[in-house]
């Protein structure tokens, strides 16, 4: 999975970077084959190329061989890398992978090129700039795609709907991502919005958290929006599950090595934190990877109504390996399983209570109705444009039946099905 700034986010979701490694060296007579085939490129090859550049395509050409969200980054994409995963690129903003072999968006970014551009969850990338991309790996598409503040790259979009393919032309830009979002609803419920998962992500939560306790008297119930939140840093989602559990396994890992096996809980004894407070968390096809973690650990430990459509279903882990030259590699290690024993991996997170985005009102497709009121911030960005104290108005809700459910199910309170006993702990 990639989202378009500079380079990559997170394929499925990224551990903390690993310091740079030692592996076991390589026989020499493993390597002859190849230093044999690399002195005669060198030697004999009509022009010349750089060792460094002939190097690089190789390892590029051993990754591609393993699955689509295994990646060489050279030292300028790794530093862009870094960058980036501290809330601010360049880029239009959009998130994509590989899925069934085709170039698919995962969830155009909030706020971004890309979603004011109207991309969806789903859209097939079938060009890029009128370059096909069929056969095209994930990397390959980085480098297409990006580019300075004010270019434009033109993206040929198949979509469900659409007679036949067409051209959305963006202009990149320098993107701050604000992660966290909130707004209330007068009657003693929270809405947080979380659109990615980069550094401090957790501390916006926090911070929004206390200010809703001191605001909202009593504190009736929580909405957590994860709907097109492409992913990001696992270490954030463990800390975001945290803030909403006492206990527990939020998520556990299993990989080839055992220093890839792990698992995560809850801190037990926390003060501060919002774990009895009526919640629904809100997913859609746009959700993935860390996203994910965090609605499947909220539901397995019966802590939250799970609303909405099937999550995208990334679960595997990409841990980032710096190499000696500046270098790195995106390694798949492990898949992610939650607290049930559950794997998300192409299979996604299940709601308890299926709302599909369909228009309330007027008889238009959803989407149009959105595109028709941005103006007036009625679209889910919209909703927190405004102030975080401003009051959710009905006709909002009516934009958003999803959302429009959570209400109803939190002024219901509670749910027949979360009168269960707590998860199973593998």
């Amino acid at each position: 999975m990639a989202v378009f700034g500079q380079n990559p986010v997170l394929p499925g979701v990224a551990r903390s970077l690993q310091p740079t490694l030692s592996p076991t060296p390589v026989s020499d007579a493993k390597l002859k084959v190849f230093a044999q085939a690399l002195a005669l490129i060198e030697e004999q090859y009509a022009e010349p190329k750089k060792t460094k550049d002939l190097i690089y395509g190789a390892i590029q050409g051993t990754l591609g061989t393993l699955d689509p969200h295994s990646s060489f980054m050279t030292p300028e994409e790794f530093r862009e890398l870094q960058i980036e995963t501290k809330g601010q690129f360049s880029g239009i903003g959009i998130e994509i992978a590989l899925k069934d072999h085709v170039l698919t968006v995962v969830s155009p970014i909030e706020g971004t090129p890309a979603y004011q551009a109207g991309m969806k969850p789903g859209d097939q990338i079938v060009k890029i700039n009128g370059n096909p991309t069929k056969n095209i790996t994930l990397m390959e598409a980085v480098k297409m795609i990006r580019g300075p503040k004010g270019s434009k790259v033109t993206l040929t979009i198949n979509r469900e709907d659409f007679q036949q393919p067409k051209d959305f032309v963006i202009t990149r830009e320098i993107i701050p991502i604000r992660s966290v979002k909130a707004r209330i609803l007068d009657d003693g419920i929270g809405y947080v919005r979380v659109t990615n998962f980069q550094d401090k992500t957790d501390h916006d939560l926090q911070a929004y958290l206390k200010k809703m306790k001191q605001r909202l008297v009593p504190f009736k119930g929580l909405i957590l929006d994860l709907r097109n939140d492409p992913g990001g840093l696992l270490e954030q989602a463990v800390r975001v599950s945290d803030e909403f559990l006492e206990s527990g396994l939020i998520v556990y890992t299993e990989g080839r090595n055992r220093n890839q096996s792990m698992r995560f809980y809850a801190r037990s004894g926390q003060e501060g934190k919002v774990a009895t407070i009526p919640m629904v968390v809100l997913i859609n096809e746009g959700s993935a990877s860390a996203s994910e973690i965090v609605a499947g650990a909220l539901k397995d430990q019966k802590r939250a109504l799970i609303v909405g459509t099937k999550s995208f279903g990334k679960g595997s882990v990409q841990t980032i390996i710096p190499l000696e030259d500046g270098s790195a590699l995106r390694l798949t290690t492990a898949l992610y399983f939650t607290p049930s024993g559950v794997t998300i991996n192409e299979k996604g997170i299940n709601p308890d209570v299926v709302v599909e985005d369909k228009p309330l009102v007027s008889g238009k497709p959803l989407q149009k109705l959105r595109d028709e009121l941005l103006s007036q911030h009625m679209r889910r960005e919209g909703l927190t444009d405004k102030p975080w104290n401003q009051p959710i108005t009905a006709e909002e809700l009516d934009k958003d039946p999803q959302l429009k459910r959570a209400v109803e199910l939190l002024r219901n309170w509670p749910p027949q099905k979360l009168a269960q006993q707590p998860a199973p702990q593998p």
